[in-house]
């Protein structure tokens, strides 16, 4: 099978063109717009799926649940439509019993124990040591990616030309550290900066569950880093610098696929004496600020260091280790929020009146809830809404999507 390298005409990169590098964002149930703009983006480059077509991305690094997506993708690196259909298959097919726990007697159990630490707890501070450790327990989601991801592939992914890097990032809970763990086809020095780090290392399923384990919702995980033992949760957090990872990896161009809308803060409330925010008001916005997309902002500062090298002779930027980046971003033209309350009364019973009794209501979007919902409603009838919108968000950026893998070539 050729390499990519030698398929100049799917994305403009002849033998001596640049790393192309994907970013996928946090969020959550949201992701499954990622898999919707994939899909529309090789579409958009292969109409017509010839066979043995190369992927168009050397570089492929993901945040929480972007980083399942960019496993599953680097898995299947050989074969592009195949990993994009079989991405979208997935989350279309997804149930929230797939990802948690969401039966009642386990509920229930889960609520009385953390009941029991916050009521007797101060009296017998031993209790603590029986609370749970999160709200609710992914245990299905590690069987389901045991069983759907072939990590041996990726080695051979990696060796055979077809992907140059992996990387997904979580956050040490003990030293505050943001981590970039990555497996790369050629040696490449970790990189070190504040409060972030890189660590080269094989990837499985352990580090998909650390990077993917929402706070409070789900529980840390454990990895072994170097000798020592690290309790990581999800990568969105302090994640300051989100397009870092691809360019340490070589990546010379970006191209970005975020969960947040770019359409505002939300629906306006022109209620003047609004009532006490809901548990779910607060959760919904504590876990839109971990998710919120620094990519923007990564952004932007790209473009004025651009600028700034633009200014520099050509020959003057041999000697520097700055080089300049081309990214595109594509991101939901409507709000995440409002779909996931319209999909509500799909949750199973026990979830739904967890939900509502922290003050989710599918009538009241101001309420906030719609954002908690957002990040953990699996089911088949709001993912599939997802994948339709990125699909649709990918066409309507059709023009700038063929312009950024057809310009390398120069």
């Amino acid at each position: 099978m050729p390499t990519n390298r030698e398929l100049p005409d799917l994305a403009g990169r002849g033998p001596g063109g640049g790393a192309i590098g994907l970013v996928l964002t946090g969020g959550g149930a949201r992701a499954a717009y990622q898999a919707g703009v994939l899909s529309g983006v090789m579409q958009l480059l292969d109409p017509g799926r010839r066979p043995g077509i190369a992927n168009p991305f050397d570089i492929i690094c993901g945040t929480s649940a972007g980083a399942i997506n960019a496993a599953a993708l680097a898995c299947r690196a050989h074969q592009p439509h195949q990993a994009i259909d079989h991405l979208v298959t997935l989350w279309q097919s997804l149930h929230t019993d797939n990802i948690y726990y969401a039966d009642i007697p386990r509920l229930a159990h889960t609520g009385l124990q953390w009941l029991g630490m916050f009521a007797l707890g101060w009296i017998r501070p031993q209790l603590s040591h029986r609370a749970p450790h999160s709200l609710l327990n992914n245990q299905p989601l590690a069987d389901l990616l045991a069983r759907t991801l072939n990590f041996p592939l990726l080695e051979r992914n990696l060796a055979s030309r077809r992907l140059a890097a992996l990387a997904v990032t979580a956050t040490d809970y003990t030293s505050g550290e943001h981590l970039t763990f990555y497996q790369a086809r050629r040696a490449i020095e970790p990189w070190t900066r504040t409060l972030r780090r890189a660590v080269a290392c094989p990837i499985g399923v352990d580090h998909l569950l650390a990077s993917s384990a929402i706070p409070f919702v789900f529980p840390a995980r454990a990895l072994l880093t170097q000798g020592r033992t690290l309790w990581c949760g999800d990568g969105s957090m302090r994640q300051l610098a989100p397009i870092s990872p691809a360019i340490h990896l070589g990546a010379q161009r970006v191209f970005v696929i975020g969960t947040n809308d770019q359409g505002g803060m939300g629906p306006d409330n022109h209620d003047l004496s609004p009532p006490y925010p809901s548990i779910a008001q607060i959760a919904g916005h504590t876990l839109s600020n971990i998710f919120l997309d620094g990519v923007a902002l990564d952004m932007e500062r790209m473009q004025r260091i651009n600028g700034l090298l633009a200014r520099i002779p050509a020959n003057g930027l041999k000697s520097e280790t700055l080089r300049p980046i081309h990214t595109l971003m594509i991101a939901p033209s409507r709000s995440l929020d409002e779909i996931a309350l319209e999909h509500l009364d799909e949750l199973p019973r026990a979830v739904r009146t967890l939900f509502r009794v922290l003050g989710v209501s599918p009538r009241k979007l101001e309420s906030g809830g719609g954002a908690l919902v957002s990040y953990l409603l699996f089911e088949p009838g709001y993912t599939r809404s997802l994948i339709e919108l990125g699909r649709s968000d990918s066409m309507n950026h059709a023009e700038e999507v063929i312009a950024f893998f057809k310009e390398w070539s120069a």
